[in-house]
């Protein structure tokens, strides 16, 4: 949208009346801070405001509907597909100050948080007691739970424990016209429409998440982790199958490649072979007896298929450490690219090893180099193609890569998107996987919610009138003599 500088004032002064003149920014210095997340696309908001309750952010959303000017929540700014990026400008709401742990119920096993509490704070605060939150995206030590809800976050324990939408009882929402609801509830079984699994992943588009009733569970009795080196990826990529063609179901199998272990060791040192093809970093949990059975196994498989070693962390030291490794890997590739874009598609386990080398040749394709890391055990891949945006045309070299990416993995039978969410940087893959009739029911649940396209406008569906072309592009033999054409503008 357009403001001009009187509207901006007076949008400026009616905000500070709501919330304070200090908890409102509008400066271009600081709205600089908030025009991108941890995605390649960036849009620059008109003011930032942060709200210290539902009523406020109710406020802000009449304000907005009264004024005609969009509005996008925003928890951390870690988000990797642009979902907190103000397209078209206007209000962004952030809940810096919403970061509250409102109750804590051991007994009945959940607990209530506004959007703004840090993921890993919730579990720090339970461990004494031996409580934890399932959901652990690798950003948890700064992103949000409320940012979470609206992407749906997963992490490395999705394999056994679910999603964000699996461990959410219940919500507080204000809704587009600034109208505070309560969906879902305390308790497990909630009669009706779901409404609480409709609001999660809907990222942003339907309403403001202004607090959250989370399950929480027991920390299991024991927690083995375990270390398979691999010299070839299809090795390790069978492995995975193997593990749950055994019937093993760990806690966490996720995988990372030579690029990647490279740059995690020469970063935080946990011990991963510079020489190998890949590593699977396998975790599983439960009573001891089974758990000592399940490692025995797990080994077993690796060994069946040519792991050359299986390592067991010693201790609860050297587990926290390999899994630092695991966490803190794209912060490792930033220390070797200065820039990397990250895709979140999804296949069947069984079809790992023809995506990873079709995401290799397409990258090599491009001139583009590639490191994967990933949640091998649901076959949510993530790839990092490195770049260097000075280089004339390789940003959209890399978005044409990521695209064929994610064509291969639903030409797989899989999905564009796995846990990052679709935001703007994926909506217009949205047809890879989905027919018209699927997007235009999807558009009348958000014209419901949404009527006026104010609250985050521009995510999740196609923009109208593109959907045309995103099906020629889809039906074209992807090149890097495609990308150079749309380089040079040839496809716009």
């Amino acid at each position: 949208m357009t403001m001009d500088a009187g509207e901006k004032a007076t949008l400026v002064s009616e905000l500070g009346a709501i919330v304070g003149v200090r908890y409102v920014l509008s400066s271009e210095y600081d709205l600089m801070l908030y025009e991108y997340d941890a995605s390649i696309d960036r849009a620059r908001p008109d003011v930032v405001v942060f709200p210290a309750s539902a009523a406020e952010v109710s406020a802000i959303v009449k304000l907005a509907n009264q004024r005609n000017v969009p509005f996008v929540a925003r928890g951390a700014g870690t988000g990797l597909s642009g979902g907190a990026v103000p397209l078209e400008g206007g209000i962004v709401i952030a809940f810096q100050r919403m970061n509250r742990i409102l109750d804590i119920d051991y007994r009945n096993l959940r607990a209530v948080v506004q959007p703004g509490v840090v993921n890993l704070h919730l579990s720090n605060a339970m461990t004494p007691n031996g409580f934890y939150y399932v959901p652990d995206p690798s950003s948890q030590k700064s992103c949000t739970i409320g940012g979470n809800v609206g992407e749906n976050s997963g992490g490395p324990h999705t394999l056994i424990y679910g999603v964000t939408t699996n461990h959410v009882l219940g919500l507080e929402v204000v809704l587009t016209d600034g109208e505070i609801v309560e969906v879902g509830s305390p308790t497990l079984d909630t009669p009706g429409y779901d409404l609480t699994g409709l609001l999660v992943g809907s990222e942003g588009t339907l309403g403001i998440v202004t607090s959250i009733t989370v399950r929480i569970v027991h920390q299991a009795e024991s927690v083995k982790t375990l270390v398979g080196v691999f010299n070839t990826v299809d090795d390790a990529s069978n492995t995975v199958s193997g593990i749950v063609e055994a019937g093993i179901i760990p806690a966490a199998l996720e995988m990372m490649d030579q690029i990647i272990l490279q740059a995690v060791e020469d970063y935080i040192h946990a011990g991963y072979p510079l020489d190998a093809a890949a590593v699977l970093l396998i975790e599983v949990e439960g009573l001891r007896d089974t758990v000592d059975e399940q490692v025995s196994r797990v080994v077993a498989v690796c060994e069946a298929n040519h792991a050359r070693a299986v390592r067991i962390a010693k201790d609860e030291q050297e587990r926290q450490l390999l899994w630092s490794g695991r966490k803190e890997a794209f912060g490792a590739v930033g220390r070797i690219s200065h820039e990397f874009y990250v895709q979140d598609g999804v296949v069947p386990r069984t079809k790992l090893p023809f995506v990873l080398d079709r995401v290799n040749e397409i990258c090599a394709s491009y001139g583009l180099r590639v490191g994967n890391v990933f949640h091998a055990g649901d076959g949510n891949l993530h790839p990092l193609i490195l770049f260097d945006s000075q280089i004339p045309g390789q940003v959209e070299k890399v978005r044409q890569a990521g695209f064929e990416i994610l064509k291969v993995c639903a030409d797989a039978g899989g999905s564009i998107t796995g846990e990052h969410g679709v935001g703007m940087e994926k909506s217009d893959a949205m047809p890879l996987i989905f027919s018209d009739d699927d997007l235009a029911v999807m558009t009348r649940v958000r014209e419901a919610f949404n009527p006026h396209n104010l609250c985050n406008p521009g995510k999740i569906l196609p923009t109208p009138g593109r959907c045309a072309d995103i099906k020629l592009l889809i039906g074209q033999q992807h090149s890097p003599a495609y990308a150079q054409a749309e380089v040079e503008g040839a496809w716009h």
